[in-house]
């Protein structure tokens, strides 16, 4: 029995998500970086959209996006951003049997995970959380060591100290928080 699912769109809203590949073992998504982030430009120039925050990981990226007042079509953007990744990625992926029928790829899960923001505090919280995820994950020790983030732009921006998170030797409760003045 399929479930009866409803994405939320909102006009001009912000989106968090997080998009996954098929196969989550493999490394794809930072092996094949210019590729994705060539996706994106080429997406954004056809259906333009603000990148609120974003981090690639190996097998999946979450992400923070408001769209164009008016305008509620994450899904024709989501849809292009991954088609494009596809396309200029060499091919050698497990496809199944269903996916082969419909002549499709085995790079992407179908779905993804999309929540509508909020308020200011939510999308606080999510920029928060796709920053802090490289560290979640083990893959290195503070926020400002992954090269693959929009922590570093946020940085400059004067939105996060550098130092933002510390390291994972602190008390993990404390990655979220902002420090005074933010």
């Amino acid at each position: 029995m399929m479930t009866n699912y409803r994405r939320n769109f909102v006009p001009g809203g912000s989106f968090f998500f997080t998009v996954n590949l098929a196969e989550r073992r493999l490394s794809l998504l930072t092996d094949h970086v210019e590729i994705l982030r060539a996706a994106f430009r080429e997406t954004r120039r056809r259906h333009p959209f603000t990148i609120d925050a974003v981090v690639v990981l190996p097998d999946h990226l979450h992400a923070v996006w408001s769209l164009p007042e008016g305008d509620s079509d994450f899904a024709t953007r989501w849809r292009l951003v991954k088609s494009a990744f596809s396309r200029g990625v060499e091919r050698g992926e497990r496809i199944s049997s269903s996916r082969a029928a419909r002549g499709e790829r085995g790079i992407w899960q179908r779905r993804y995970w999309e929540h509508a923001i909020r308020d200011e505090g939510d999308f606080v919280r999510h920029v928060d959380y796709v920053h802090i995820n490289p560290v979640k994950h083990g893959l290195v020790p503070r926020v400002c060591d992954w090269a693959w983030s929009s922590f570093h732009r946020h940085v400059r921006l004067g939105n996060y100290p550098v130092d933002w998170a510390g390291d994972r030797s602190e008390d993990a409760h404390e990655y979220g928080e902002r420090g005074e003045g933010r």
